[in-house]
C-alpha cells in the first residue's frame, strides 16, 4: 500500500517558517560598512560626495556596525527562535555551511552561543537526572570553530570578532536580557560561550603556525590581536606574539610569564629603498599578497603596473573583480594573460556588486563584461534554485497609471533579475487594462533593459491581463512543471478571486506566487496578489524592489522566491524551508 510523505514542517510550524522567509526576502545584507554613510529610515546608503545635500530626514552614520540593520536583522532571528528553536539551529547551521551571507553568519552565531538552551540536565521528580536537554549552543560554538582548508564558508577572524562586537552593542545585549539569555542585573553585555569558542579558535591557531602565519599573511594581524585582547587569551608560548609582531610589557599584577624577554618580533619592513624590479623580486619569492604590500611601498614609487602584476596571481576572483578600476587605470587590462585571469574571476561572481565596480571604470567593454557578471551570479542562483524542479516563470509587470513614480525602479530590479532566467522557461507581460507580452532578445541585463525602455505607466489596472495575453499566444507548459508567478507592482487591482479565476480559465496550474512590492510615494498598495494566493491554495512571498538595490541580496531573494514554501496538502516536495530543517546540525570539532 502506497503511502504519503508528510511535509518535513508540521502546519503548526508555517508560522516560523513564513518568519524565516520574510527575513531572507526583506533583511539587509550587511551590518558593517567600512565608508561613512547616512541612514534613512533604517537604511544604510553611502554618504553623497562632498557639497551634496543629504535627503531630508536623513542622519549620518560612521563607518562600521550599523545599528538599526543589526537590531532589525537580530529581533527577527529571536522571533524565530521564540516561535521554533529547532528551526533556528537548524538556520543557523544552513547559514554557515550553505550560504555566503557573511553576516547573517555573525548574527546567527551571536544569538545561539548565548540563547538559554546549553544542555541542561531534566530531572525526575525525585529530583534525578533523566537526561540533558539539548545544547545549542554548542552549534554557535561550532559556527566559530568550524575549519575546512580554502573553503569560502567558514568564519574569518574579523567575523569571529564581530560576534563578540554584535553582542556588545547595548540595543542587542538589551534584546538579549529580555529574552532571558543573560543576568538582567548584569552591567556588561551577555556574551555566553564566545570567549570560550574565541579561545578554542586561537589555541588551534597557535598550535598550528602555518594557519597563524597564514592569517597574519592575509592581512588578519590587527583582528587576531583584538580577538585575543578580548577573549583574554593566554597564549602557551611566545612564537604566538612573535608571528603577530606583538611586543609585550609586564602588567600592573605582573601575572605574566610568556613573551617579557628574549621576543624575536616578525616585523614586515618598508620597501623604502629598494627598486621597482626588486620589490617585484620580493613580491615573487616571498609569495606576498596585495594587503603585505601596498601599505610598505615607498611613497615616491607607489603601486606601478609591474608591482601589480607581480601581486595579480595572490588575489581571489573577488578580489580581481573589486580591484577592476585599478587594474585599468594601470593599463594591465590589455595584458593578454591578466585579462584571461580576470575573465575567469567573471564567471565565477556570485553577486552583483560588479554593477557597481562598473561605475568606477572608463571602457565600454569592461563595463559590458561587468554587467556580465552580475547575470552570472542571478544565473546561478536561478540555476541552484531549480536544479531538482522544471520550474517556469511568469512575470506579470504593472504599468498602470497608480505605477507612475515607481515604474522606473520596477524596471532596474527587474533588469537585475530577469537575466538569471533562461529564456525558455521565463515569460513576460506588463498589464494596465490590456495584457502585452514581452520578449527579451537574450538572456542579458542589457537585453532587459531594452524590452523595458518603452515602457510608460498610465491607464487602469487588470493582473488577469496579463495571463490571458500570454495564454492568447499559445502559451502552456508540462504537467510536471512547477510554475511561480511574479507579479511586480503596487498589487492595487482587481478583487483576488478574480485574478484567480483567469489561471484556472486558462489552464495554467499556479504553485507559488510572489509580489515584488513596488510603490509610489503617493499611491496606496492592494490586496490582488495576497488574496489571489490564498484563492488559490498557494504560497505567497512577498519583497520591496528596494531589496534589489543591495548587490549581495539579488541572488539570495531570487533563490528564496522560486524555492520558496509548498503549502500543507500540497504535492511533495523539498522547498527551501524543508531544506534548511534537512541541513545537519553543526557539532563541535573532535
Amino acid at each position: 500500500m502506497a503511502t504519503t510523505k508528510k511535509p518535513l514542517l508540521p502546519e503548526a510550524q508555517l508560522g516560523p517558517a513564513e518568519k524565516l522567509l520574510d527575513l531572507v526576502l526583506s533583511s539587509s545584507a550587511h551590518l558593517w560598512h567600512n565608508r561613512p554613510g547616512f541612514e534613512l529610515q533604517g537604511k544604510w546608503a553611502p554618504r553623497p560626495k562632498k557639497g551634496a545635500a543629504l535627503p531630508k530626514g536623513a542622519k549620518l552614520v560612521s563607518p562600521g556596525l550599523h545599528e538599526s540593520a543589526a537590531v532589525t536583522l537580530y529581533e527577527k532571528l529571536l522571533e524565530i527562535y521564540a516561535l521554533n528553536q529547532d528551526l533556528m539551529a537548524h538556520f543557523a547551521s544552513y547559514a554557515l555551511t550553505q550560504t555566503d551571507w557573511r553576516d547573517l553568519k555573525v548574527a546567527c552565531a551571536a544569538l545561539m552561543l548565548v540563547q538559554s538552551r546549553s544542555g541542561q540536565p531534566v530531572r525526575e521528580d525525585d529530583g534525578e537526572v533523566a537526561f540533558h536537554d539539548d545544547d545549542y549552543r554548542q552549534i554557535g560554538e561550532a559556527m566559530l570553530l568550524l575549519y575546512e582548508k580554502k573553503s569560502t564558508r567558514m568564519l574569518t577572524p574579523k567575523a569571529v570578532l564581530r560576534v563578540a562586537e554584535l553582542l556588545e552593542l547595548p540595543a542587542i545585549a538589551k534584546l538579549n536580557r529580555k529574552a532571558g539569555f543573560g543576568d538582567p542585573a548584569a552591567k556588561k553585555p551577555p556574551l555566553g560561550r564566545w570567549k570560550r569558542a574565541a579561545t578554542k579558535w586561537l589555541a588551534y591557531r597557535e598550535q598550528n603556525p602555518a594557519l597563524l602565519a597564514g592569517l597574519v599573511k592575509a592581512g588578519f594581524k590587527e583582528t587576531i590581536k583584538q580577538l585575543a585582547r578580548k577573549a583574554g587569551y593566554k597564549p602557551q608560548g611566545q612564537a604566538f606574539f612573535e608571528v603577530l609582531g606583538w611586543k609585550q610589557k609586564q602588567a600592573a599584577a605582573g601575572h605574566r610569564t610568556v613573551g617579557l624577554s628574549g621576543l624575536a618580533v616578525q616585523k614586515s619592513d618598508r620597501f623604502d629603498g629598494l627598486s621597482e624590479a626588486e620589490i617585484c623580486e620580493a613580491i615573487d619569492t616571498q609569495r606576498l599578497s596585495y594587503k603585505e604590500v601596498v601599505g610598505r611601498l615607498p611613497k615616491e614609487l607607489g603601486l606601478t603596473p609591474a608591482i601589480m602584476a607581480a601581486l595579480v596571481p595572490s588575489l581571489s576572483d573577488r578580489d580581481l573583480r573589486i580591484l577592476t578600476p585599478t587594474l585599468e587605470s594601470l593599463g594591465l587590462m590589455a595584458d593578454a594573460e591578466i585579462r584571461t585571469r580576470w575573465e575567469q574571476a567573471i564567471a565565477s561572481a556570485t553577486d552583483q556588486r560588479s554593477l557597481n565596480i562598473a561605475k568606477n571604470v572608463q571602457s565600454k567593454q569592461l563595463k559590458e563584461k561587468l554587467a556580465e557578471a552580475a547575470d552570472v551570479a542571478a544565473q546561478k542562483a536561478v540555476s541552484a534554485a531549480t536544479k531538482d524542479t522544471d520550474v517556469r516563470v511568469l512575470f506579470l509587470i504593472d504599468k498602470s497609471g497608480s505605477m507612475q513614480g515607481a515604474i522606473e525602479q520596477s524596471k532596474e530590479a527587474l533588469s537585475k533579475i530577469l537575466a538569471g532566467f533562461p529564456l525558455e522557461k521565463l515569460h513576460c507581460a506588463t498589464f494596465d487594462t490590456v495584457g502585452t507580452v514581452l520578449r527579451p532578445k537574450a538572456a542579458t541585463r542589457t537585453a532587459v533593459q531594452h524590452m523595458l525602455a518603452t515602457v510608460k505607466a498610465d491607464g487602469g489596472t487588470v493582473h488577469a491581463a496579463a495571463v490571458r495575453a500570454l495564454a492568447q499566444t499559445g502559451l502552456t507548459f508540462p504537467v510536471s512543471a512547477r510554475l511561480v508567478v511574479i507579479v511586480v507592482g503596487d498589487e492595487a487591482g482587481e478583487a483576488g478571486d478574480q485574478f484567480a479565476r483567469v489561471f484556472r480559465d486558462v489552464g495554467y496550474q499556479v504553485s507559488a506566487l510572489a509580489l515584488l512590492l513596488s510603490l509610489a510615494p503617493s499611491a496606496a498598495r492592494g490586496m490582488t496578489v495576497r488574496s489571489c494566493a490564498a484563492s488559490l491554495g498557494v504560497p505567497y512571498s512577498e519583497v520591496d524592489v528596494t531589496s534589489f538595490d543591495d548587490p549581495y541580496q539579488v541572488p539570495r531573494v531570487l533563490q528564496a522566491l522560486l524555492d520558496a514554501p509548498v503549502a500543507v496538502g500540497a504535492a511533495p516536495r523539498q522547498g527551501w524551508v524543508e531544506r534548511v530543517m534537512t541541513t545537519k546540525l553543526l557539532a563541535l570539532p573532535a
